[in-house]
């Protein structure tokens, strides 16, 4: 998946990348989250959520808490459907499972990968899987959502 911009950047390539970092610069919550768009492809974005003693969900351990986990891979399902390249105007949440895997490492960032893997008339399937900086241990999180599709061209 290419980064967000390069020398070899294609023209659609571009365009998804401006259109991911404008959908989560939209998005009060991601600004305060501190996330940031890290890579888009067709339909594939991942995004990274720094840690921060404001998100942590338990002070005696230092782990961030699910529900920032939880923002980071809906916001992340929510760029991979709009780089797709049906290109739907915008999109919406209507189903998300998350499925904690272990609890993220203090002080470590968390990337979020998904995939938006079928595309129907009104409705975008994705799988999403978090990792903090030790991805040899496995995933924080995996998620699978469906998204709607909302587009200007009756598609």
């Amino acid at each position: 998946m290419p980064s967000i911009m390069t020398d070899e950047t294609t023209p659609a390539e571009a365009a998804r990348a401006i259109t991911a970092q404008k959908f989560i610069a939209a998005l009060p919550h991601c600004r305060a989250l501190s996330m940031t768009v890290t890579a888009v492809g067709a339909g594939e974005a991942t995004i990274t959520m720094p840690w921060s003693a404001d998100i942590v969900g338990d002070p005696r351990t230092g782990v961030v808490h699910g529900g920032a986990v939880s923002a980071l891979m809906d916001t992340t399902g929510g760029a991979a459907v709009l780089s797709h390249p049906t290109a739907p105007v915008s999109t919406a949440t209507m189903d998300l499972r998350i499925d904690y895997m272990r609890a993220a490492t203090p002080h470590h960032t968390i990337t979020a990968r998904a995939v938006c893997h079928h595309v129907t008339r009104s409705i975008a399937f994705v799988r999403a899987e978090a990792f903090d900086e030790e991805p040899e241990k496995g995933p924080v999180a995996v998620a699978n959502g469906a998204f709607t599709l909302d587009r200007t061209d009756g598609q």
